[in-house]
């Protein structure tokens, strides 16, 4: 079940300007124990939910690394997003409407103070491991080097210290696609819902790759046909439609933007003497590291996750093997559950 946060002071934002009383979605499962020494914390990626048993199947169950007899799960929806925490669809208290394109700027260490301020407001202190893939690693890893004591485990998947050239190029080239849609900007939750559709498709290029299509969209032998051996629709088309229509089922428009411009503000490394400087730090508070890379993920490469694995003191480096690209994380849960189960237990 969803739960909702309002966090009682302003949240004053990095670029300039507040959040008056910024609520927040969370969801949490399993029980906290008496100790309080249970707690995992798991950071989301692009347009997920705090609901982790939704988007990440298999994980948070008995036989999953976030298994809910063991450990207390909390994961909290970003700032910006549409799942229940404050975003461009809330009402600004200024005005009374929504903020629509009017939302404030956020950086990445904004949506990770938020995640401080509710665990205040949880009555959590220590957190045993936080989780991230994805843009959710944005968030783990800065939280990590912001409160390296607070944690005893740190768990990146598919993700970076710094959002690089060719993922902010990625998200500027989706955010064409937005602003492309004439209607982007009128004051209706499904303003450039298009341009959001077409946004979507694109990003799915980069997120499956040519393995992963090549291996679920080729078209089928009894597809119908204009010719013989021509299908009228090829099955590629239809997915890419399909995933455009799905997202803009459940998400806006203004809340892809929102996100995509935080995520072009990741990095760890700014003002804490670069990005080596900043990861260095984590080796010298006994904070143990794993480092999950997949095989043919084209955002965050293999070479790249091996590299972050190397400037981070004493962490462990693992390799999924995929033909799904960035979006193996999300399928590839036995592999994933092997490397995290034994990578969770506690500190002897």
């Amino acid at each position: 079940m969803m739960h909702l946060a309002r966090l009682d002071e302003p949240l004053r934002l990095e670029l300039g300007g507040t959040l008056e009383q910024p609520e927040i979605a969370y969801h949490t499962f399993g029980t906290l124990n008496a100790e309080g020494s249970n707690v995992v914390w798991v950071c989301h990626a692009l347009t997920a939910n705090s609901d982790v048993a939704d988007w990440w199947p298999h994980t948070v169950e008995e036989a999953g690394f976030l298994d809910p007899s063991r450990w207390f799960v909390v994961c909290a929806n970003v700032l910006g997003s549409c799942y229940g925490t404050t975003g461009p669809l809330s009402l600004n208290p200024a005005t009374g409407e929504p903020y629509y394109e009017s939302f404030p700027r956020l950086t990445m260490r904004d949506v990770v103070e938020a995640h401080r301020r509710l665990a205040g407001h949880l009555g959590i202190g220590h957190i045993h491991a936080v989780v991230g893939a994805s843009v959710g690693g944005f968030q783990a890893i800065e939280w990590a080097v912001a409160e390296p004591q607070r944690f005893s485990r740190l768990a990146l998947i598919a993700t970076a210290p710094k959002a690089s050239p060719w993922a902010i190029a990625i998200d500027e080239t989706q955010r064409m696609a937005i602003f492309a849609d004439s209607t982007y900007g009128e004051h209706r939750p499904d303003a450039g819902a298009a341009g959001l559709a077409a946004a979507r498709a694109l990003g799915l290029l980069t997120y499956r790759g040519p393995e992963g299509y090549n291996l679920s969209q080729q078209n089928h032998a009894d597809a119908a046909c204009v010719l013989p051996g021509l299908p009228s629709q090829h099955r590629a088309c239809t997915y890419q439609r399909h995933q455009g229509d799905k997202l803009i089922r459940r998400f806006n428009a203004y809340s892809y933007v929102a996100i995509l411009d935080t995520f072009d503000t990741h990095d760890v490394g700014r003002g804490r003497g670069g990005v080596e400087a900043a990861l260095a730090s984590l080796g010298s508070e006994g904070l143990d590291t794993m480092v999950v890379g997949l095989s043919t993920d084209l955002i965050f490469t293999p070479a790249e996750m091996r590299q972050l694995a190397a400037m981070i003191p004493g962490s462990k480096f693992a390799e999924i093997s995929s033909p799904l690209g960035h979006d193996g994380f999300l399928v590839e849960y036995q592999q994933l559950n092997k490397l995290l189960i034994p990578f969770m237990e506690w500190k002897k």
